[in-house]
């Protein structure tokens, strides 16, 4: 029985080292980058070792002089950047970077600093090209509504025109009808005349 509890004991010893060693193995990350940095929101990037169990990471994000902290964590993914928002221009922040395994985090990484730019630099910082783009396709969408807007009133017009010409077609096909009801209602007023003349002028003839 002695020998049989010993050997649980160093069994139960050994699955605690792997497991201690498992958990200081997982590695800090590497390479931690700011990156698409504007007035009010950045990406931050990052490495890991291969073959750390990663299933997802921690970051904490602070600004500089100041305690409260906001703290970001995701499992279950495999991404290796994340975006933080919320962030105020021209304030400097720190970020740190944790790796998470089943056994645990890793070490934070080593601290970022970075600070946002100004509103007149975020301005400032587009490239001609980018501003081009964006001209570009405000342009487009304005002459694509100017289109729909002369089709639609062509579409109108055009129905206009047809209608009119349909009116048309209707009162000339009714002008010999109403021509001849005319003709008709001015032969049936007219007086007939009668040669009463010439029926006078023999009964006198016959009295003398």
């Amino acid at each position: 029985m002695g020998g049989k509890g010993f050997a649980a004991t160093l069994l139960f010893l050994g699955c605690v080292s792997v497991s201690s060693v498992d958990a200081d193995s997982l590695s800090a990350p590497l390479n931690v980058t700011i990156k698409t940095l504007e007035g009010n929101s950045a990406v931050v990037t990052w490495e890991i070792l291969e073959g750390d169990p990663v299933i997802g990471f921690a970051i904490t994000q602070q600004k500089k002089d100041v305690r409260m902290m906001r703290f970001i964590q995701e499992v279950n993914t495999t991404t290796r950047s994340c975006a933080l928002w919320d962030l105020e221009a021209d304030t400097e922040y720190i970020v740190h970077v944790q790796s998470i395994s089943m056994s645990g985090t890793s070490p934070p990484s080593d601290p970022v600093l970075f600070r946002t730019p100004k509103e007149s630099e975020k301005l400032a910082s587009k490239s001609p090209d980018e501003v081009t783009m964006k001209e570009v396709g405000q342009a487009a969408q304005l002459r694509a509504g100017e289109l729909i807007i002369i089709v639609v009133v062509l579409i109108m017009w055009a129905g206009v025109i047809a209608l009119f010409c349909r009116q048309y077609d209707i009162i000339k096909d009714n002008e010999p009808n109403n021509n001849k009801d005319k003709a008709k209602n001015s032969s049936e007023c007219s007086t007939p005349e009668h040669p009463t003349g010439g029926l006078l002028r023999s009964k006198s003839s016959e009295t003398y």
